[in-house]
This record gives structure tokens, C-alpha cells and sequence, in this order.
């Protein structure tokens, strides 16, 4: 019997099990929310509540506990500066675990979403859908032609003769192929002339 024994073994030995935590914990602060076994998203929900609870105490060694398991200064940044300030008087249970309704398609295992219970707040907002992707791509490209005329209109008339001397080119190139039906009419012409 496994009395006073706490926690999972997951089918692996002690230091392949605080690696596979440590890894899951790291997605979990990175992404927010990560999908995994429900095992699995059990036992890092008690990993993770422990990280959080280190930032209730803002000091050098709660950062140095955190940097011990995470072993990135830019997480443990985030930790303490980001997550950590939205979870201040908030006793426990910092992650929730969301059961979900299909198993795994190879073994059938049961699977989980775990999740910050507050999602750390964002510094810029992406767009959610392709619209208003497109929307804002729009507003920047409007943005931009408005903005060059304001250059030229600032340079000397140098750069105005350019675009003059293109559009020649164009009407040069295009005239070339004009020519060779006039010459076609030209041969036409040519009887007439002799008959003159």
C-alpha cells in the first residue's frame, strides 16, 4: 500500500517526472494554457500553484526558488511582473483544469486543459479573426500613402523630372508596336505614291 506516499508517479523515475514538470510549467507560463493528460494537468496544476504563490512575496530569494525549477531569467521575469501581480488576495487555486470529452486517438488516454484561472495581461492585442487582420492591414497601408506625398512634396524638383521621364519610356515602348501596322498602311501608301 502506498500510504503517506503523495503525488503521481506518471510511469516514470523521479528525475524524468521533475523534468517533464518543470517543461510543463514552462508552457503553462508561456502559452497561458496548455492541453495534456488529466494526470498529468493534476499533478502540474499542485506544481504550478507553488510557482505562483512564490510571487506573493516579491524578493530576491522567491526569484531565485522560481529561476531554481524554471531556469530562465525572462520566465521568472514574467512570473513575478506579470502573472503574479493578477492573482494579488486571491488565496489559492491559481490553474483549472478543464476535462475534455474525446480521449487521445492513439491510446484512448483521457485528456485535460489546464489553465491560469487569470490570464496575464497582454501589452498589444492581436486580431482574433482574418477580418480584422485585413481591416488593420488596410488602415496601415492608408496610413502609409498619405504619408509619402508629404516626403515628395518636401524634395526639391529633381525627383519630380523622373517620373516625367518614365512615363515617356512607357509611351516609347508603346509606340513601337503601333508603328508596325502604320507600316503595313505605309506599303499600301507606296502603290498610290507611284501612281502619282
Amino acid at each position: 500500500m502506498r500510504h503517506k506516499n503523495l503525488g503521481r508517479k506518471l510511469s516514470r523515475n523521479s528525475e524524468h517526472r521533475q523534468a517533464l514538470l518543470r517543461n510543463m510549467a514552462k508552457a503553462l507560463l508561456i502559452h497561458g494554457a496548455i492541453r495534456t493528460t488529466e494526470a498529468k494537468a493534476k499533478e502540474l496544476s499542485r506544481f504550478a500553484d507553488k510557482l505562483v504563490s512564490l510571487t506573493r512575496t516579491d524578493d530576491v530569494h522567491s526569484r531565485r526558488m522560481a529561476y531554481k525549477i524554471l531556469c530562465n531569467h525572462q520566465l521568472v521575469a514574467r512570473l513575478f511582473n506579470d502573472i503574479g501581480p493578477n492573482f494579488v488576495g486571491v488565496p489559492g487555486g491559481f490553474t483549472r483544469v478543464v476535462k475534455l470529452g474525446l480521449p487521445r486517438v492513439g491510446d484512448a488516454a483521457p485528456m485535460a486543459i489546464i489553465e491560469l484561472t487569470h490570464k496575464p495581461s497582454q501589452p498589444e492585442a492581436k486580431p482574433e479573426t482574418k477580418a480584422e487582420a485585413k481591416a488593420e492591414a488596410k488602415a496601415k497601408a492608408k496610413a502609409k500613402p498619405k504619408a509619402a506625398p508629404a516626403k515628395d512634396e518636401a524634395k526639391p524638383e529633381a525627383p519630380e523630372k523622373a517620373p516625367e521621364k518614365a512615363p515617356e519610356k512607357k509611351t516609347r515602348a508603346k509606340a513601337a508596336p503601333k508603328a508596325a501596322p502604320k507600316k503595313e498602311s505605309a506599303e499600301t501608301e507606296t502603290p498610290e505614291a507611284k501612281t502619282e
